[in-house]
């Protein structure tokens, strides 16, 4: 029983731990956000998974061109049939099998029984085989080859694209998380200033120096703060849903983010974002593209290649383990077999046709892409430009409304204004903190994608 016990205690033990570290909270900076996504996004496991896929198809590729050796057990049973040759001799030749081994002496008789009037019995047959084949030359297989290890380095770039969106899409949910903290953060504190305005102004109405219209009227702001607040709380939960699932942790998991609003806007680099040179070619869309173009030359040449005859060389060993006395079938065999293409009825040529076609798009795409991303770079400075525009102009903004907040409190406090201005100065300070947080926001995002087009993110 004490060993049962002690067992018992042991596994409640176990299970008390396991249950503390799976309750264990995921505390990520962004920098951490950003590794952490980049090793457990599922999303982008499965772009790891695909390049890893081609690197196999490349392997497979390459086998079919080296030699392939095959083997085989063939079993065949005539039935006792009968072959009855009706050469017209009576006799057989006239031989002397004490110069043949078993295997030829068999085959003599054979021959004699051909001369004579009665028939050749056919026995089973039981034997075994192995093929040596291999490749001697093949266009197609040479330009498939190439085409795979493009196929390779593409699958690779897209690796390298995906994780550039993982980075700016967890960036952008870590940004968005932290403003709307902060701005819970600012309603939290500004619903217990004007609460705390409310209960003084119902002290003064009790005492019939207020009006009631002014209790109303606070009373309203507050219920409207409050409904702000939960609207707030409510998206903070979304957002933090939509952070763990580009994370690749679990929807229940405990996530709490370690840095703050201020500590993250230590990124901005407005020097650096403005003045940067654009190089196209370090831009992966644009390799992407490179890419894609490399690999339809090849499946054009593979095209071509297809009007190219195909040699394949081949050895074959029998081992013969039942015969029958009529077997001329050698053991050992080799050779080789040439396919040239004739005709196909127009196929090879539209074959042909389209992957000209192809590569002629993919041209044009690589073109297209180049002036999208010359286009993008100038709208993304714009942005960045406005953004940081905004940013400064909102931050004085909400210095100058806070201000003006803090008068009219210390004026209504003494009587010298109403409720309503009182509530309208509250207003107006809530509407720049929002402007500025939504500025920050911004100007966050911009310098994201910034980053993301000059491949520094």
């Amino acid at each position: 029983m004490k060993v049962i016990r002690n067992s018992i205690i042991a596994a409640l033990l176990l299970a008390g731990s396991l249950l503390r570290a799976q309750e264990q909270p995921y505390k990520l900076t962004l920098a951490q956000a950003r590794d952490y996504a980049l090793q457990h996004n599922k999303s982008l496991l499965n772009a790891r998974d695909q390049a890893v896929a081609s690197k196999e198809t490349i392997k497979e590729s390459i086998a079919q061109g080296l030699p392939q050796i095959n083997g085989g057990l063939d079993y065949m049973t005539y039935f006792n049939y009968e072959m009855n040759f009706g050469i017209g001799s009576s006799e057989p030749p006239n031989i002397d099998y004490t110069l043949l081994d078993a295997g030829d002496e068999q085959v003599m008789n054979a021959i004699g029984q051909m001369f004579s009037s009665g028939p050749i019995i056919l026995d089973d047959q039981l034997s075994g085989n192995v093929e040596i084949s291999q490749l001697i030359f093949s266009g197609q297989y040479i330009f498939g080859i190439k085409a795979a290890k493009i196929a390779r380095i593409l699958a690779d770039q897209n690796v390298v694209a995906s994780e550039f969106d993982i980075k700016e899409n967890v960036s952008n949910s870590y940004f968005i998380i932290l403003t709307t903290e902060k701005s819970l953060g600012i309603v939290s504190e500004n619903l217990a200033n004007l609460t705390e305005i409310q209960q003084h102004t119902m002290n003064l109405y009790k005492a019939g120096v207020a009006e009631e219209s002014d209790v109303d009227q606070l009373q309203i702001s507050i219920s409207q703060l409050k409904n702000t607040q939960k609207a707030l709380e409510r998206m903070n939960q979304l957002n933090y849903n939509i952070l763990k699932f580009q994370l690749g942790v679990a929807p229940d998991a405990n996530l709490i983010l370690a840095d703050n609003l201020e500590q993250v806007m230590g990124i901005i680099d407005t020097q650096s974002a403005l003045s940067n040179d654009f190089d196209i070619k370090n831009n992966i869309n644009y390799q992407l593209m490179e890419s894609q173009v490399q690999l339809d030359k090849q499946l054009l040449d593979i095209q071509n290649m297809s009007y190219a005859p195909s040699i394949n060389g081949y050895y074959r060993y029998t081992e013969k383990f039942i015969t029958t006395a009529f077997d001329m079938n050698p053991k050992n065999l080799a050779g080789f077999n040439m396919a040239i293409p004739i005709f196909s009825s127009g196929m090879r040529r539209a074959q042909v046709a389209k992957a000209k076609i192809n590569l002629n798009m993919a041209k044009r795409n690589q073109d297209l892409v180049k002036d999208q991303l010359e286009l993008q770079k100038n709208q993304l400075l714009f942005n960045y430009q406005n953004a940081l525009e905004n940013f400064n102009s909102q931050k004085d903004n909400v210095t100058i409304a806070g201000r003006v907040l803090k008068s009219i409190q210390n004026k209504y406090q003494q009587g010298l204004v109403s409720s309503l201005d009182l509530t309208q100065a509250n207003t107006n300070y809530l509407n720049a903190e929002n402007n500025y947080i939504s500025s920050v926001l911004t100007l966050l995002q911009a310098q994201t994608s910034l980053d993301k087009l000059y491949n520094i993110l």
